[in-house]
């Protein structure tokens, strides 16, 4: 039998903690047909939204009544939305023991980035309500530093932008049917007339900036407003952020 020198374990490989990023799917229903149609109504048009993302499958918010999910099934839609389920958390133990003979690692501690607490009162700018969703998508764990995309030309009608992972700067218009789009904060140092969708996954803490703001929609982690009601006039066409507060989209002139 061939000898093994010292310390060729220690050449071969490392052991060290790490902290990655990471999707919490946080289901409020047993019911995969009614969260299938979830995800297509809200993912259908960005097919390439995720990015083989690893996904923890959170069970905390399901009814007592649940009853028993097919975590196979369950782990083919997310991957049909390049999601990759790996772990779960919360749910009964006949649930968790389900998820892992699925293979997904149970997770004891869920450890999620609070959102920023913002002293002050919201004013006007009140979201229109979204239908009661099935089942929530949140970062777990956010990149240790924020790249930054930069757009120096006008978007058109029908172009988009997605800044994943990262904030958004555009240094031109972004013009009516035209779409941007960041896990971050944007920032439009131009007319803003189209689309602005910060916080994409989930992080209530971004901004939305622009230097004249005249949006179809806004929307900061999945909360949103469109023209349909009118921007308030202290903001309307004027420098102005919009933010997060108390779950509702606040807009404040600059």
């Amino acid at each position: 039998m061939s000898a093994v020198p010292a310390g060729s374990s220690r050449a071969s490989f490392d052991l060290k903690s790490a902290t990655l990023p990471l999707i919490a799917v946080l289901l409020k229903t047993a019911d995969l047909k009614a969260l299938a149609a979830a995800l297509a109504e809200r993912f259908g048009d960005t097919p390439d939204f995720f990015d083989q993302d690893p996904v923890l499958v959170n069970l905390a918010q399901l009814p007592e009544d649940a009853g028993a999910i097919d975590f196979k099934a369950l782990n083919k839609l997310l991957r049909q939305y390049r999601m990759q389920p790996v772990a779960v958390h919360g749910g009964s133990e006949a649930q968790r023991a389900a998820a892992v003979a699925a293979g997904l690692v149970e997770a004891p501690d869920v450890a999620q980035a609070p959102a920023q607490q913002v002293a002050a009162e919201p004013v006007a700018a009140l979201p229109v309500a979204a239908p009661e969703p099935v089942a929530e998508v949140k970062p777990v764990a956010a990149a240790a530093a924020v790249p930054t995309l930069v757009i120096d030309k006008p978007l058109r009608s029908g172009q988009q932008v997605y800044a994943r992972g990262a904030d958004l700067v555009v240094l031109a218009a972004v013009n009516a049917g035209a779409e941007v789009l960041a896990d971050g904060n944007i920032h439009v140092y131009g007319p803003l007339r189209g689309r602005a969708i910060a916080g994409v996954r989930g992080n209530a803490s971004a901004r939305i900036f622009s230097t004249c703001l005249e949006a179809e929609l806004i929307s900061i982690a999945g909360t949103y407003r469109t023209s349909e009601v009118p921007l308030p006039a202290d903001v309307l066409g004027k420098p102005a952020q919009v933010r997060m507060v108390d779950d509702k989209l606040l807009m404040e002139p600059l």
